[in-house]
């Protein structure tokens, strides 16, 4: 099942350790009110070799909206700063409940890398396993990078609105079933509650197993196929800030399906503004 371009599993990377172009990326971020400091654990403990990527500040610094995806060109600066460039093998890992390595996925793939995989049931199943981990910094090297950013793997908030209007691309929520019906306030302070009109839901827990690790496919495809979501159509998935969306984007990778993107600024854009219609209650 392992697939260098969508997810390995720790037995993989474990054997895999020590190929020079392998470059391991901790990706974990964790919501505001969650009291853990992802960098701060990345120093105490992680896999050999890995390096850190912060999600909050390898982003678009000219929006005011949390961790929109980088500009080509920062994405390239900080990536080869961290020694990760053309020719690498990237698999990205996260201990953090909203699967947060997807997100980075999700951004490599935007800038038309597709060599990096997730690492399946992330760093909470390699050190249950006994695996090593170092609190050393890797030795980085500057590795050129190339990118080419592909426009369609990501939607802004006017073509989601056109796709809420004209139910051509199916939207799929990953969101809790009480955010998406408007019964829970959401954790970002301003937000409206609700969901964005016509869309569906698929929490984005339900494509994992209890230890961390993704769903086969056939499951993931009975997940979907439960949320009322057609396969055979186009998909934008979405959530609060764009994280949890990732894993959306990711099992649809894993299922083969190709016409998926992900809008960017999810509920955290939709819900500020008053001006967009929202929807509550079930799909």
């Amino acid at each position: 099942m392992d697939d260098p371009k969508t997810l390995v599993s720790t037995e993989w990377l474990a054997a895999h350790l020590n190929d020079p172009d392998l470059r391991i990326i901790d990706a974990s971020w964790h919501m505001p009110g969650a009291g853990r400091d992802a960098r701060a654990e990345y120093e105490a403990a992680h896999i050999p070799g890995a390096r850190f990527f912060d999600i909050d500040a390898i982003a678009d610094s000219r929006s005011p909206l949390p961790h929109m995806a980088p500009p080509p060109e920062v994405f390239v600066s900080r990536l080869r700063a961290m020694g990760v460039g053309d020719g690498h093998q990237v698999v990205v890992y996260d201990d953090s409940a909203v699967h947060s390595a997807s997100r980075v996925w999700w951004t490599f793939r935007l800038m038309g890398k597709t060599d990096v995989a997730v690492l399946d049931g992330g760093l909470a199943k390699w050190r249950a396993e006994g695996r090593p981990v170092e609190d050393m910094p890797p030795a980085l090297r500057d590795r050129h990078m190339t990118v080419h950013r592909q426009a369609g793997l990501v939607r802004d908030v006017t073509q989601v609105a056109a796709a809420s209007k004209l139910g051509d691309q199916q939207i799929v929520d990953a969101r809790s079933p009480a955010r998406f019906r408007g019964d829970e306030p959401e954790p970002r302070p301003g937000l409206r509650a609700g969901h964005i009109p016509g869309a569906r839901n698929l929490p984005f827990g339900q494509l994992f197993d209890a230890d961390g690790t993704m769903k086969d496919t056939g499951a993931i495809r009975a997940a979907f196929d439960a949320a009322g979501v057609d396969l055979s159509r186009p998909v934008i998935a979405t959530c609060g800030s764009g994280i949890t969306a990732a894993s959306l984007a990711l099992a649809l990778e894993r299922l083969g399906h190709r016409h998926w993107s992900l809008y960017d600024g999810s509920w955290t854009e939709w819900g500020s503004f008053p001006d967009l219609k929202i929807a509550t209650g079930d799909a």
